[in-house]
């Protein structure tokens, strides 16, 4: 079986984008006997990031797809229901562009993750990490690459918001998926996400420790090390 997990590159000035982080830190452990891992990091422009996402399907032909962002006004992560079919800018990409709000392509008002983001949400709590189901994406680009995952391909898709944690400080940006909303303050950090999003690849069938310790070789190390530090903090 092979899960392709995307995330983002940076954006809005800042030099990292945990969702990046997070992704890069899971494509670089080996997966079991039989079981592959792809991962693609897309681009934040308008024109970039759901072409990317489709060459990566065209490249790995995965059997499902699970595509993370950031989301700088929420604490805990949060796998979304519902991808809209709207795209609004309001803040340049990185080429420069801000979106007017008007709908991403002809269909219909929203689809549904082909992959039950409540079923998510308790593998990622088990594991855990704090989490709980959203039904908003946003209107930014990741909702758009959640679109296009479920308006372009036939395969079980979904997308999984992370806090926007820093290695160092704390993000500038992060009002793009809820304006409405002041930055949160999250008490995770990139294990934590990372912790996560391991426990949703391995909700379907792909199972990776955390990177950053070499004493975390094999996934049973790992649990049990998560279970010593329930909070997903292993170092």
């Amino acid at each position: 079986m092979k899960i392709l997990v995307t995330g983002f590159e940076p954006f809005g000035g800042e030099t990292e984008n945990a969702s990046g982080t997070a992704v890069q830190r899971l494509g670089e452990i080996p997966g079991p006997d039989g079981v592959n891992l792809a991962t693609a990091i897309l681009p934040v422009t308008w024109s970039g990031a759901g072409p990317a996402l489709l060459r990566a399907v065209e490249t790995h032909q995965p059997d499902a797809v699970i595509a993370v962002g950031e989301a700088g006004g929420r604490a805990v992560v949060t796998p979304e229901r519902w991808a809209r079919n709207l795209g609004h800018g309001r803040i340049p990409d990185n080429d420069g562009v801000v979106r007017d709000a008007a709908p991403l392509a002809p269909g219909p008002a929203r689809l549904e993750s082909r992959l039950d983001p409540a079923a998510l949400t308790r593998a990622i709590q088990d594991a855990g990490v704090p989490a709980e189901v959203s039904e908003d994406a946003g209107a930014f680009l990741c909702n758009a690459v959640f679109w296009t995952a479920l308006h372009r391909t036939d395969l079980p898709a979904t997308f999984i918001h992370v806090p926007a944690v820093r290695s160092q400080g704390t993000a500038s940006i992060g009002a793009e998926t809820d304006p409405e909303n002041a930055r949160a303050e999250s008490a995770l950090n990139f294990n934590d996400i990372t912790h996560a999003l391991a426990a949703a690849v391995d909700r379907y069938d792909v199972r990776h420790p955390v990177l950053d310790d070499p004493e975390l070789g094999t996934w049973q190390a790992y649990t049990a090390r998560a279970k010593a530090h329930p909070s997903g903090q292993t170092g």
